[in-house]
């Protein structure tokens, strides 16, 4: 049977990788992927990485199996609308191309689970395009956000600002804001020591 295949996710792997591979630190045990699509990601590096334990999750069934297929880690549900995080310490999470899909206020919603679950010194990573100071990055971006819009209305590329302000809400701090290529960014945050804001 054949994969499902993402030619987004092919371009991307390795400028990715050579993001996380400045994140990720000898002592870190477990990375959590939210959204992990059809898993290839996952599949790609997660072997980089051999002493990290990769959780990749999905909230669709379908994405799931084909996830599950590609990997020896069973990949698990996860709607962070609804859903906590399996119960495991996570050094990081990583997410790539899913803030413009989930709606608004289910952003921040998984922010708010972030700033729950993760301990001082965890990284959360978030990749894809951002809005900075209300302008698009690119006149591509502009025309991918209509497009989302049309499909979803309360979808839509986020702006940089919001994404920033709830994320020091819940304790974290921007280390790095890296420029990608395809008019992507990939925001690393580090856990600091706070109580977060409920």
């Amino acid at each position: 049977m054949e994969k499902p295949f993402s030619e987004a996710c092919e371009r991307n792997k390795d400028p990715i990788l050579q993001v996380l591979q400045k994140v990720i630190l000898p002592t870190d045990e477990r990375l959590l992927e939210v959204g992990s699509g059809t898993g290839q990601h996952a599949e790609y590096l997660s072997p980089k990485f051999p002493r990290l334990e990769w959780y990749p999750t999905d909230k669709n069934l379908i994405h799931l199996k084909d996830i599950s297929g590609r990997m020896i880690q069973k990949a698990q549900r996860l709607d962070v609308a609804k859903d906590d995080f399996p119960k495991l310490r996570f050094d990081l999470v990583f997410t790539a191309n899913t803030l413009h899909i989930m709606h608004w206020k289910d952003c921040k919603s998984f922010i708010k689970l972030l700033g729950h679950r993760l301990r001082e010194g965890s990284r959360a990573v978030f990749y894809g395009p951002f809005k900075y100071n209300g302008e698009f990055t690119s006149a591509s971006n502009a025309e991918f956000d209509q497009s989302l819009k049309e499909r979803d209305p309360l979808s839509g590329i986020r702006a940089f600002e919001d994404v920033n302000a709830n994320m020091v809400k819940q304790g974290f701090e921007l280390v790095e804001d890296y420029e990608m290529p395809a008019n992507n960014r990939c925001l690393v945050y580090v856990r600091l020591k706070f109580e977060a804001k409920r």
